[in-house]
């Protein structure tokens, strides 16, 4: 991982941008893992990929978003400048309008039905988007898209290592039930990573999705995983049914969402917040699997 400090971040603005030389720089609230985000003044922000895997998203994301933005009806990153590699920074980066809202919680959602209503809403616009000079899902995005199998020995693994906490033979019949089907339709855009730090509420509504570093196109069953990692029984059920998805799609999106979790409560710290994370998605999985 790259080191990035607010100096750093400073002297690319400086060196690389100095009509905004006088704008203040300051971390986000919540910055994510694939990149550090900085804001720059009152209406920008700075997007830097923390490692060169993630450095193609900032090409991607500033050829696609202005496409998707007008065919969208909630708020997406609008790229304003691209950012050059330096000697101290050696990865591309971007400068992008900033958009208001609050990362989504439990306690900032006004009520989750809806919230599983308006996210449908913005999945399925983005589905439609033409995908048919899209960018494939593969190693781009980290298999988002395609073919879950990629994924196949380190879910067994961990489901294996868990074996003293969990029924290894219900996860394995989850997991194989996901390897089951592949998708068969024209592949659709996805954004690839809908989790609660890309998705912005305001006034306990649904304003805004950020971070498509991950978007591709393919089998869209990935983008589904909140309806375990979020959503409750109620909402869960409001969320599958206004995506329209069949049987198959869900049962592959129900692998994605045990895949993360496995390897978020595995390859964490125990008793870190990542790993309590995995572990309460694992029993939200397991629940909802048992009540079919």
């Amino acid at each position: 991982m790259i080191e990035i400090r607010i100096e750093l971040v400073r002297q690319l603005i400086d060196s690389q941008f100095p009509k905004w030389k006088g704008l203040t720089i300051t971390p986000v609230e919540k910055s994510g893992h694939d990149n550090r985000t900085y804001r720059l003044g009152d209406e920008m922000t700075i997007r830097l990929p923390s490692h060169e895997r993630y450095a193609s998203a900032v090409e991607k994301e500033l050829k696609w978003l202005p496409v998707f933005k007008p065919q969208l009806s909630l708020p997406i990153p609008a790229p304003i400048a691209k950012g050059e590699p330096s000697d101290d920074y050696p990865l591309p980066w971007s400068i992008n309008q900033w958009i208001a809202g609050e990362t989504v919680t439990h306690i900032n959602v006004l009520d989750l039905s809806v919230f599983a209503e308006e996210l449908a809403t913005f999945l399925r616009e983005l589905e439609a988007i033409d995908g048919s000079h899209g960018i494939p899902a593969g190693i781009q995005n980290f298999h988002r898209g395609g073919n879950l199998a990629v994924y196949d020995t380190d879910t067994r693994t961990v489901i294996e290592k868990v074996s003293g906490h969990y029924d290894t033979k219900l996860m394995t019949e989850i997991w194989e039930l996901a390897l089951a089907t592949k998708y068969q339709a024209a592949p659709l855009w996805l954004h690839g990573d809908v989790a609660v730090g890309n998705l912005l509420v305001q006034d306990g509504r649904l304003c805004g999705v950020i971070d498509f570093g991950t978007m591709g196109v393919g089998d869209p069953s990935s983008d589904l995983v909140m309806a375990w990692n979020f959503f409750d029984d109620v909402s869960r059920e409001i969320f599958l049914s206004c995506m329209n998805v069949d049987q198959d799609t869900v049962d592959r999106a129900r692998g994605w969402a045990l895949w993360k979790a496995l390897i978020s409560y595995d390859w964490n710290e125990q008793g870190s917040e990542a790993s309590n994370w995995g572990k309460h998605v694992i029993d939200v999985i397991i629940r909802d699997y048992k009540s079919l």
